[in-house]
């Protein structure tokens, strides 16, 4: 074989042994899987790099599916962060073992204790308030000051839900357990299922139609989903958004859009440098720059249509027993009917 033919050969096999070697811990370099789904989130990595010179290689999946592809990986998987959206599912990834716990003064300084795991497993950066839309025609504010009041007597066949297998809502009664205890919590939940108007369906976009057309006079949903419908390009949806009124409970159910380091990170000191500029007021804006959420410190970044929304009281129980609870919640759930 003439040494051209067997230099062409060899090529592919020279590429395949390239392609298994380990990645090099020093490369200025951090591997994102994410859930979240924002365009504007290309800007936020961009930011990072400008700022600290490390690239950013993104994949974007399901959370059960980035979650399970990471577990499948192992200890060759080049993830080095997962991004995701609800404390329920940063806990359902920390009991797999995937995150490794991180010691930060920056992310202890700048992200409130009641938004991370107290082990430094995860940490959120951007809030969601669960908050209760109203049909303006078929309701005072007044008659709803809190979560308890949802089970009113007075709201009879007057309340829209979404399936009880939804995280936003399992992580509500999670929290409802945390902080008011089982039996208070299945009795509220009782009182829930005697208000539906119609069998729990849909997603939160649809609670906000069937609030409008007055199909039910409330509904659960979270904040941002009003928020997109209020900013569409679409008349018609921002017609059907003005149709209804936001309340915050108070206090105010909170979650999150997180992320953690996870344990086989190849590039570990990149990913908390990515973490620690999230926490940072330009990585804060950018992280809810588009999405409607508000910033884990403070309203201030927070946009024009959320900011005219109001002021709300939040919920001080660590967002950690949302997904401590869940198993609990999901049986008191199914106790009272909650398909």
């Amino acid at each position: 074989m003439s040494r051209s033919l067997l230099r062409s050969a060899w090529l592919p096999l020279l590429a395949l042994l390239g392609a298994c070697v380990a990645p090099r811990a020093d490369e200025k370099v951090v591997n994102v899987y994410s859930a979240r789904h924002y365009n504007t989130d290309n800007a936020l990595y961009e930011a990072f790099t400008r700022r600290t010179g490390i690239r950013v290689n993104k994949i974007e999946g399901k959370d059960a599916e980035l979650i399970e592809r990471i577990r499948s990986e192992g200890v060759t998987s080049p993830a080095d962060v997962l991004i995701t959206v609800d404390a329920g599912r940063l806990w359902r990834a920390e009991q797999a073992g995937l995150f490794q716990p991180v010691q930060s003064t920056v992310l202890s300084r700048d992200i409130p204790a009641d938004l991370r795991d107290p082990q430094g497993r995860w940490f959120g950066f951007a809030r969601r308030a669960r908050v209760v839309v109203y049909n303006r025609a078929e309701l005072q504010p007044s008659e709803i000051r809190t979560y308890e009041d949802l089970a009113s007597p007075r709201l009879r066949g007057r309340l829209c839900l979404r399936s009880s297998e939804n995280i936003y809502n399992q992580s509500l009664v999670a929290a409802q357990i945390a902080s008011r205890g089982a039996t208070a919590t299945e009795r509220w939940l009782k009182g829930l299922m005697a208000n539906v108007s119609r069998p729990p369906q849909g997603n939160d976009t649809t609670q906000i139609k069937d609030v409008a057309s007055g199909v039910c006079g409330v509904a659960l949903v979270n904040h941002y989903y009003l928020a997109r419908m209020l900013d569409s390009d679409n008349p018609d949806t921002r017609a059907i958004a003005a149709r209804v009124g936001v309340l915050f409970p108070q206090p105010t159910h909170i979650n999150i859009s997180g992320a953690g380091v996870l344990t086989h990170s190849p590039h570990r000191e990149n990913a908390i440098a990515f973490l620690e500029f999230l926490a940072s007021p330009e990585g804060q804006q950018a992280f809810v720059r588009g999405t409607h959420e508000y910033p884990a410190r403070g309203t201030a970044a927070a946009d024009a249509t959320v900011r005219a929304f109001g002021p709300f009281q939040a919920d001080p129980v660590n967002v950690q027993s949302y997904g401590a609870n869940n198993a609990e919640a999901v049986k008191l759930m199914t106790a009272v009917g909650w398909k």
